[in-house]
């Protein structure tokens, strides 16, 4: 017998976002899309026990919440004298008339790209656009987002009210910009589709490493964002860095351990992925000055080329990620580019940059920034002191993959000091 509560939670991770997005289209109002989306899947849960498991589930909770936005707008105009303040008037409303799999509210392809456009207006905080997106596209949790921002949760809540009030204060239309005010915003999207992806690339929180369903999204809205405007390198460098990373999806992990990258099985790695990938990072680099995308697509496809780890051209990426930070300064590249300097041979180099960006407290927060030093610590055998550093990754780390590897190597740093 089929599990509802697991059927349900699929169909959440899967749909959710094509399913608000179509939602808020129709009503323009956030918070009511949420809460028929919420109230359907509450519904799937006592109607599907006993009538069973839909055919098509998404669709099925698609027509439900659509329902529902009815229903509210009804007792809302029951509850008014003037309906003009709605944006949603129920008589433009056109019901599905069955629940069959080829239901016509499941049809909107391009509702998320209009979603991400509306989320990423100027007169939206950038912070908040990227968090409103993961929230109603990506159908993470405040607690979740909260977590990959290293903000309090209530902090985040804040903002995303914030976001959602000034959309409807501002009256900002849902809808993609004119060609004209494309530009403004385009790097704001593409700012959110790639966090979009790298979430489901490595979740922040749960059971799993990867979120196959948020990866696959970013990549459709990827494709989308260059048939948008087919002759932006970046949006080409976007596509490709996304294709390359994801394509060791299948070698990441086995048996639910994490498995890193210079001990991953390449044959696993998804060849017809690497190659589109490759196409796309030569396509970009001849077509415009290299962005922050291009560049990271060009470090990702000097690993997808390495036929072992051995092969890895390590001071070619270090060059790429020095170019990378003279564009982009932040304290995550720099911690990038210092592991980059320490696998080109120069691993006391590199353990002074990871240890010089510690002292500057800017990532005292990511664990990351601790998993690198313990790691070039256990290279340099230097194991008392990497085990130190592990515990304070796992003192910040959330995912279960990665804590359970973080594990592993303190267990193995711990039994050679007392060896």
């Amino acid at each position: 017998m089929i599990d509802v509560r697991s059927a349900t939670e699929s169909v959440f991770r899967q749909e959710s976002g094509r399913i608000i997005a179509s939602l808020i289209r129709i009503c323009g109002s956030f918070d009511l899309a949420e809460e028929a989306m919420q109230e359907s899947f509450a519904s799937a849960l006592s109607s599907w026990p006993v009538k069973g498991i839909p055919e098509n589930p998404g669709a099925w909770i698609m027509t439900t919440a659509h329902r529902k936005i009815i229903d509210a707008v009804r007792r809302e105009s029951l509850r008014r004298e003037k309906q003009d303040s709605l944006r949603y008037q129920t008589e433009t409303v056109v019901l599905p008339t069955d629940l069959e799999p080829d239901a016509p509210a499941m049809h909107f392809p391009d509702d998320r790209l209009r979603l991400i456009f509306t989320c990423c207006h100027p007169a939206i905080n950038p912070e908040a656009r990227v968090a409103l997106t993961l929230r109603t596209l990506g159908g993470l949790s405040t607690s979740e987002i909260a977590k990959a921002f290293l903000l309090s949760e209530a902090t985040l809540a804040q903002r995303l009210v914030r976001a959602k009030r000034k959309i409807t204060e501002a009256q900002i239309p849902y809808e993609l910009p004119t060609p004209d005010r494309l530009p403004e915003r385009l790097a704001a999207v593409q700012a959110v589709v790639y966090l979009i992806f790298n979430e489901g690339y490595s979740a922040t929180e749960g059971p799993e490493l990867v979120r196959n369903d948020l990866c696959v999204e970013a990549i459709r809205l990827g494709r989308m964002l260059i048939d948008l405007l087919p002759g932006e390198s970046e949006n080409i460098g976007l596509l490709a860095l996304m294709l390359l990373q994801d394509s060791r999806r299948n070698a990441r992990t086995a048996g639910g351990e994490l498995i890193t990258l210079e001990d991953q099985d390449r044959a696993l790695w998804d060849r017809r992925q690497i190659s589109e990938g490759l196409i796309l990072v030569e396509k970009a680099l001849k077509t415009g000055p290299a962005g922050p995308y291009q560049l990271q697509a060009a470090i990702a496809a000097l690993h997808a080329e390495a036929a072992t780890p051995a092969d890895t051209d390590w001071p070619q990426i270090a060059a790429l990620y020095d170019r990378l930070l003279t564009l982009n300064p932040s304290p995550v590249i720099a911690l990038n580019h210092a592991v980059a300097v320490a696998m080109s041979g120069a691993i006391v180099d590199g353990l002074k940059r990871i240890d010089e960006l510690g002292l500057s407290g800017e990532l005292a927060g990511y664990y990351l920034l601790h998993a690198a030093r313990a790691d070039l610590l256990r290279r340099l055998n230097r194991k008392t002191e990497a085990a130190a550093a592990y515990r304070s990754a796992l003192g910040l780390v959330s995912n279960g993959v990665e804590r359970n590897f973080l594990v592993r190597r303190l267990s193995e740093m711990e039994a050679s000091v007392e060896a």
